[in-house]
């Protein structure tokens, strides 16, 4: 369950940076970023047909040495940048799961800079960022009701016999 977790936030991080990056079509109807994106035809096409900016990658670094534990980190010339570390921690089913903790940041296109930080383990995905919605306060009014009614249980078995 946790490397689906893993897999469902590294989904969730590329397409956030492919949305910032813009899509290509390449000029036969594929996406030049699948197989065989880095032949000198793809290049090539991807050069010919490509018409918006060129992004430089200023920063780029991963280290992986095998054991499960690793960290990246990149940055790019249009103000897109991410990182994340892993290493084995959490006890899972088939042996220790990998644990992550890592951020992104972006600008939006109405100008918002976006911010996330998020850890994952074995409890799921938790991403922290202010553009991130929270649900409104609890009435004060609910709030006491709920407390009322945890104090004054009429039945122990948790069922509602109204």
């Amino acid at each position: 369950m946790t490397v689906l977790k893993l897999v469902s936030t590294f989904a969730l991080l590329s397409v956030v940076s492919a949305e910032q990056l813009g899509h290509h079509q390449g000029p036969y109807g594929y996406n030049t970023f699948g197989a065989n994106a880095y032949s000198s035809a793809s290049a090539s096409a991807y050069s010919s047909a490509y018409r918006g900016a060129q992004v430089p990658i200023l920063r780029y670094e991963n280290f992986n040495n095998g054991d499960g534990n690793y960290r990246y980190s990149y940055e790019t010339g249009n103000g897109i940048s991410a990182h994340e570390s892993g290493a084995p921690r959490a006890p899972g089913p088939e042996g220790l799961a990998v644990t992550a903790e890592g951020g992104y940041s972006y600008t939006a296109p109405n100008g918002q800079q976006i911010s996330l930080s998020y850890t994952a383990d074995e409890n799921g995905f938790h991403p922290v960022g202010s553009h991130i919605p929270t649900p409104p306060p609890i009435p004060e009014a609910i709030l006491r009701s709920i407390e009322f009614n945890r104090q004054h249980s009429t039945s122990r078995d948790g069922v509602y016999h109204g």
